[in-house]
């Protein structure tokens, strides 16, 4: 049976678990992250369809079922999942997208290396994703495609389907044209997105940076923008963008660039953290604490996410003020992710010394200034450090949106309401109201930053916390879902009406 939305993600749906009577697939353990997020669409469609990729030996005989039927709380809907070698995979994920465009989509120019990509082979799965989707699509579909590994499935996705509904759906930041420009597919990639009915991004400044992009390799213009919402205009952020662009047009085709931040699920990780379980855990971490204060940062180990620069702010403010040695610890959570990448290695490596000489440093017998947490927390666990902490640091060097920093705020208790240090190069910064805004890339702003929440008063605390807890709230999981639900039929029925559509769409 063919579906009418089709999700288009290189992970599986769910968590494959190897069990006595054979595999098992469990829902992911967590609500939030963009799995469980994009799952909520497929109980909204007559039939859903997701389609990702399984390693396999023999892609020609795989030893699994290409097409799985699976039925849990968000439905009934088929599973794709297309069979790739380990050395596909390690060429379109681990080198073209990690290697080539990761370093370039969050502005680290000199970490880019070109020489290893293999662009034929990045082609060719982007062509098997987009045959697997056109296979699982009604001809009339909305085919949702996530994420910049992704970039040539539009494209191809129109030639296989041309009366779908394409839409495309970044994750990460979206650069300027000079650091886009960079790459020497440049032109094949925004054609494929060209190709798409909308094109979208979590905050206007990607949204400004694509129409950019796309202006400088084509012949695209902008036919529709608006002044920015006042809910993603926060004033003084680096992100900020008073002007949202709203469609371009190209080869006589609208092509609507839309921005819509993703959430998280509020209620559940509010309700979570006034669990009994989790009220007992926050009761014996601040038992453990005493009259210590606690930071608390989570990230990824990545050079993007700014772990070293967290350390070094720590280092600073135990040196500077002797004072608060003994009165003040940080815990950073830094989960490896791609362990099998030199780049995230070396990260990992310095994470590790730096801890090291902080705590060998300054540390004692009853005190260490620094927990370095490199394992996955359960979200329970995690909560219960969200509430227990004094303040939360986030201090990412670029970072697409940062669903974090919305947990910490969905868990706090008003009575101990806290503080959030937020990096302004983080995209959840132009949303959230009430943060501590910081530059990471400069010491003096870091330092003042720490120095401010030690600093601020409760009715300064509580006033900022009560505007974060709200626009984490406003922006939450069930907003992006209705208004991305709301944008489809609005595509949907341009398509029905033949408003604006053309047959002379271009193929990349």
């Amino acid at each position: 049976m063919k579906s009418d939305l089709v999700i288009v993600y290189h992970r599986q749906p769910y968590e494959e678990v190897e069990t006595e009577t054979g595999i098992a697939y469990r829902e992911n353990s967590s609500p939030n992250g963009i799995v469980p997020s994009l799952k909520g669409f497929l109980g909204h469609a007559n039939r859903g369809a997701w389609v990702a990729w399984k390693e396999a030996e023999d892609t020609s005989n795989p030893d699994f079922a290409p097409v799985i039927e699976i039925s849990d709380s968000f439905g009934t809907y088929n599973v794709s999942r297309l069979p790739l070698t380990k050395e596909q995979v390690r060429s379109f994920y681990h080198v073209t997208s990690k290697e080539a465009f990761w370093p370039i989509l969050h502005g680290f120019k000199e970490r880019y290396n070109y020489d290893p990509v293999d662009w034929p082979t990045f082609r060719s799965v982007n062509w098997a994703f987009a045959e697997a989707a056109a296979e699982q699509a009604t001809d009339d579909a909305v085919i949702w495609v996530h994420d910049y590994n992704l970039w040539l499935v539009p494209s191809y996705l129109r030639q296989l389907k041309p009366d779908a509904t394409i839409c495309f759906f970044h994750h990460t930041p979206f650069p300027s044209a000079d650091m886009f420009n960079v790459l020497p597919w440049r032109k094949e990639i925004v054609k494929s997105l060209l190709a798409c009915d909308s094109v979208g991004f979590h905050i206007p400044r990607y949204a400004q940076n694509f129409v950019a992009v796309a202006r400088s390799l084509t012949s695209a213009k902008l036919i529709e923008e608006e002044m920015t919402s006042a809910a993603l205009a926060a004033t003084g952020v680096a992100l900020n963008d008073r002007i949202t662009p709203l469609a371009l047009e190209y080869a006589g085709a609208r092509v609507n660039v839309h921005t819509s931040p993703v959430g998280v699920n509020y209620n559940y990780v509010a309700d979570l953290a006034c669990a009994p379980e989790v009220a007992d855990h926050v009761r014996s971490i601040r038992a453990d604490l005493g009259d210590c204060k606690l930071c608390l940062s989570v990230s990824r180990t990545d050079y993007t996410k700014g772990n070293i620069e967290q350390l070094e702010a720590f280092e600073r403010l135990l040196t500077r003020r002797p004072e608060l040695r003994g009165k003040v610890k940080l815990m950073l959570v830094s989960v490896g992710a791609n362990r099998n990448m030199t780049a995230y290695a070396e990260i990992q490596e310095r994470i590790e010394a730096l801890t090291g000489r902080i705590n060998g440093s300054f540390g004692s017998l009853e005190w260490q200034p620094v927990a370095l947490i490199s394992n996955a927390i359960p979200l329970a666990q995690l909560v219960a450090y969200y509430r227990a902490a004094d303040f939360a640091s986030i201090t990412p060097l670029a970072d697409g949106l940062n669903l974090v920093a919305s947990e910490f705020c969905a868990a706090r208790d008003i009575d101990h309401p806290g503080a959030l240090i937020l990096s302004e190069f983080a995209g959840c910064a132009v949303m959230l109201e009430g943060a501590v805004p910081v530059n990471p890339f400069s010491h003096a702003s870091m330092d003042a930053a720490l120095d401010q929440v030690f600093s601020m008063t409760r009715d300064e605390a509580l006033a900022r916390m009560i505007a974060l807890k709200r626009s984490a709230k406003y922006w939450d999981i069930q907003a992006w879902t209705q208004a991305e639900l709301a944008h489809f039929q609005t595509l949907r029925a341009a398509h029905q009406a033949n408003v604006n559509l053309t047959d002379t769409r271009p193929a990349a």
